[in-house]
């Protein structure tokens, strides 16, 4: 059993910070790549940042310079920093860990329960 539980989130003004949390527990082997997806009005679910187990980070274009992924492998936690938020950051986020049952086994991909974001102008 897996549990993938994300904190933070809320409503900040355009130009305003924000920090999410998500955290893996349960019975797992290991945590593999992490990351956070939104989704916003449309029917679309966007990559916004993933991170791999080594800390390899990307980012979408739209994101980049403005927010941050990382993670604590001690705690099975991903974090996104979002600085310099604006209207068009309002969406659903909803973090990804995709986790390892054993050793070179397949990895299964968890989500988060989703947090909003919104952001006035």
């Amino acid at each position: 059993q897996v549990q993938v539980v994300e904190s933070g989130g809320g409503s900040v003004q355009a130009g305003g910070s924000l920090r999410l949390s998500c955290a893996a527990s349960g019975n797992f082997f290991s945590v593999k790549n992490m990351g956070w997806h939104r989704q916003g009005p449309g029917p679309q679910r966007e990559l916004v940042a993933a991170i791999t187990e080594a800390g390899i980070s990307n980012y979408a274009d739209s994101v980049k310079g403005r927010f941050t992924i990382s993670r604590d492998n001690a705690k099975n936690t991903v974090y996104l920093q979002m600085n310099s938020l604006n209207p068009e950051d309002t969406a659903v986020y909803y973090c990804n860990v995709d986790i390892s049952r054993g050793f070179e086994s397949p990895t299964f991909r968890y989500w988060g329960q989703g947090t909003q974001v919104t952001v006035s102008s």
